[in-house]
């Protein structure tokens, strides 16, 4: 029956897509150089065959439909790409899962492309989830404003801290969710920006259940496991970014320095801070290949303080949620994480309509314990793997936004699908 379910929603998706609409004017089927960045929107188009995407094959397999051919020459002229899709899912820990997702990109003169990604979502296990994240670069990639806006009610299973748990002791979690984060970045040096921000976590209404009682501690940690959680403070970052369109990278480097300040004053439980380090790297193998080897390194540090229990850094709660596939979000959490993961991403037919990856990760969390009563040690101990393998449905050939279905296996019996809208990282 799980089998079916998978099935079924990745059809659903597939098919649903083909209703999707590219909101531009007629333009000739062609691919140009639209702006300054070196990995840009540019190389979508290179090869021998023209790059297809389902809009093309609906206007292929419907020819008298009137639906406007869409080209990266309308986006250069100031065009907005906006997509909205219907699609059926099945993740581990949403269930079957019905989604409206939304995409707009545009690019404004001698930038890289903007994009807003948006969706809400309705889940089996009753999760209602609305979501929407955004890089906006303003001419010249003079300023980047980057947000990620979440308003959630997600009832979710938690396992308690370190690496050596388990999934048959796992604790249910429900809880609301709200999410402000928002950063202005100033270009100061070519790909190099540096900005400041701000950033709220708010849960409420916590309540922990184990099967015979409610919990006020998990694995000897209080912040946060009941009641409500507040974490809010300003943010300092540095950025370099040479990928010119990260809907999906063909090329050049991506580093995030970010460090967090998360103070009483401001509303916060307690006072700690954070330091996030999140590098990219992507690799075209050959000058007649669009094929591309990606890597991904993700480090996030509890430098001082103990943040509330569901702001600690967890498997699958980055920005995009995409962190360790091949295991259920939530599966790892603890005051330090380390991670990384390869994937190597190539074309199944010449069109590039659909493609494939094959992807590994690793991931440790770190472990608490105490020396003396009243010194806490703080080690890594355990780093477990996954793989996996996905397919890859050309939603639009412009802005370079894929259909992503992936499934991994990971260490302990995990495994699990995912669906996204635009590459994983």
């Amino acid at each position: 029956m799980l089998q079916a379910k998978k099935l079924a929603g990745l059809l659903a998706f597939a098919l649903l897509a083909l209703t999707a609409r590219a909101q531009t004017p007629a333009a000739p089927d062609t691919v140009a150089a639209v702006g300054r960045p070196r990995h840009g929107i540019q190389l979508f188009g290179l090869g021998r065959r023209p790059q297809q995407d389902v809009v093309d094959l609906y206007r292929t397999l419907f020819p008298k439909t009137q639906l406007a051919a869409h080209d990266s020459t309308a986006l250069g002229d100031g065009h907005k790409f906006v997509w909205v899709i219907p699609a059926l899912g099945y993740t581990q820990q949403t269930r079957l899962l019905v989604q409206l997702s939304g995409n707009v990109a545009f690019q404004r003169p001698g930038a890289n492309m903007s994009t807003l990604v948006s969706a809400l979502s309705y889940t089996q296990n009753k999760q209602l989830i609305l979501t929407a994240t955004t890089s906006i670069w303003s001419p010249g990639n003079r300023l980047n404003w980057v947000g990620d806006w979440r308003l959630m009610h997600y009832p979710q299973s938690t396992y308690g801290l370190g690496m050596h748990t388990t999934l048959d002791r796992s604790v249910l979690m429900d809880f609301n969710y709200l999410r402000f984060y928002q950063s202005v970045l100033r270009n100061i040096a070519p790909d190099l920006y540096a900005g400041a921000g701000l950033q709220l976590d708010y849960h409420w209404d916590i309540v922990s259940r184990t099967p015979t009682r409610e919990l006020h501690r998990i694995s000897r940690y209080s912040e946060g496991v009941s009641g409500r959680s507040m974490s809010v403070g300003p943010t300092l970052s540095v950025l370099y970014d040479t990928r010119g369109n990260a809907i999906n990278p063909q090329g050049g480097s991506y580093v995030n320095l970010l460090a967090r300040t998360n103070s009483r004053w401001l509303g916060s439980d307690g006072n700690y801070q954070t330091l996030l380090v999140d590098a990219r790297k992507y690799l075209r193998l050959s000058p007649y290949s669009r094929d591309v080897l990606a890597l991904w390194s993700y480090s996030a540090l509890t430098l001082h303080g103990d943040p509330p229990f569901l702001d600690l850094p967890s498997t699958g709660w980055d920005t995009y949620s995409n962190l360790g596939r091949g295991f259920i979000q939530g599966r790892f959490r603890g005051k330090n994480l380390l991670y990384a993961e390869a994937e190597y991403r190539f074309g199944i037919t010449r069109n590039r309509l659909l493609g494939g990856v094959v992807f590994g990760n690793a991931q440790t969390v770190s472990e608490d314990s105490y020396r003396t009563p009243d010194v806490l040690a703080t080690r890594f101990e355990r780093v477990v793997p996954a793989v996996g393998a996905g397919l890859r449905l050309n939603l639009n050939k412009v802005s370079g936004t894929n259909l992503s279905i992936d499934y991994g296996v990971g260490a302990d019996g995990s495994r699990g699908l995912a669906f996204n809208l635009g590459e994983v990282f």
